[in-house]
């Protein structure tokens, strides 16, 4: 087994009497690309600042590539920052921004000025080398940047919300960018957002942190489809999250009795061990759901009135109410709504199947 490059082991972080970070445990392997995201005060960004060495551990210990780093100074480690506010040097040029970790390194103006140039030049912006910084657009400042984090080809970069400055169609852009680099390089990436857009689309794993502490780390997809709790679940993705309390038990399934109805969600018997009047709580993902004007013969099926729609491109978020005033969301595509006669009143039906359903951990 391959030891990690990272390893934060009973890591916790005070400021005061406030506890920022609250006993972390986490291996991040060489070459991996994780994402730690969650909602603002969670943790992520002070857990980055540790890994950086911008603060130091109230509690426990922090490795890189084997060695304790507690009390290694930043400039010590190999560890670049790419700050969410880009943090160039206004004073200088693109160029001279880029070479600027390798002037700290004493190399010699000739060789900063050919690696810089080289960077520059993999990043598509080679041409604007001798471009004051405060001349370019966000995109060209966010690859000067990156050049000038990756110019001393470190084995670990560190990224804080980088993108969450740069207009939407920059932001797909530059993902793919670095994407690319990460996989060419095979340098470790740690790249804190809140944004799981980003997360998914990059990260070979994702950490999800509230109130300081790892609520689910996996691949993209099990912490989309299979949320460990019912944060990352309301975190999460277009989640429906009902409530009920199984009635009836067969194998490899719940029979559920929730107030807008009665629903069967599938359940692993080495996962559970829930019992008839149990209270328990299953997530549907909307874009699971279907949508329908007329009563299907599914089990899961519930009335609903269309409350409002929500279009993003391609994509809409239809928000219905149950009976027991309940919102329940379905995502769909656009061009499915023409079939529906939305636009009229009545009953609609929601239905899903069982499969689809996902049992959330007792809590």
């Amino acid at each position: 087994m391959n030891t990690p490059l990272v390893v934060f082991e009973n890591v916790a972080k005070h400021f005061g009497d406030f506890i920022a970070v609250k006993r972390l445990n986490l291996s991040i392997d060489a070459g991996e690309f994780i994402a730690i995201m969650g909602p603002s005060g969670c943790g992520k960004t002070t857990t980055l600042r540790m890994l950086a060495g911008l603060e130091r551990p109230s509690e426990g210990s922090i490795y890189i590539d084997g060695q304790l780093m507690n009390d290694v100074r930043p400039h010590q480690r190999d560890t670049p920052l790419v700050w969410q506010s880009l943090a160039l040097f206004p004073f200088l040029n693109a160029r001279e921004n880029v070479e600027f970790g390798l002037k700290m390194r004493n190399q010699s103006p000739l060789k900063r000025r050919e690696k810089a140039m080289e960077w520059l030049d993999r990043l598509g912006v080679a041409e604007f080398a001798e471009r004051n910084v405060d001349t370019l657009s966000g995109g060209q400042r966010q690859r000067v940047a990156l050049a000038r984090s990756l110019v001393t080809e470190p084995q670990l970069l560190l990224l804080d919300e980088p993108l969450s400055a740069l207009d939407a169609h920059l932001v797909i852009r530059m993902q793919s960018v670095l994407t690319q680099l990460q996989r060419e390089l095979g340098i470790t990436f740690v790249y804190v957002t809140h944004s799981q857009s980003e997360a998914f689309a990059m990260a070979d794993r994702v950490v999800v942190m509230t109130n300081g502490e790892i609520a689910q780390a996996g691949v993209p997809r099990d912490i989309y489809r299979e949320p460990a709790n019912r944060f990352v679940a309301e975190f999460v993705g277009r989640n429906n999250i009902i409530s009920g309390t199984v009635s009836e038990l067969s194998e490899g399934q719940l029979r559920v009795d929730a107030p807008m109805g009665k629903f069967t969600v599938p359940v692993s018997g080495t996962e559970h061990s829930s019992v008839v009047g149990d209270k328990v709580t299953f997530v549907i993902a909307a874009d699971l759901v279907q949508v329908t004007r007329n009563k299907t013969e599914m089990d899961n099926t519930v009335e609903c009135n269309l409350i409002s729609e929500e279009f993003i491109g391609s994509m809409v978020t239809l928000f219905l109410e149950t009976a027991d005033g309940t919102e329940f969301k379905v995502q769909l595509q656009e061009r499915e709504l023409a079939t529906l006669n939305h636009t009229q009143s009545g009953q609609f039906y929601v239905s899903w199947q069982s499969e689809s359903a996902h049992l959330l951990a007792q809590e």
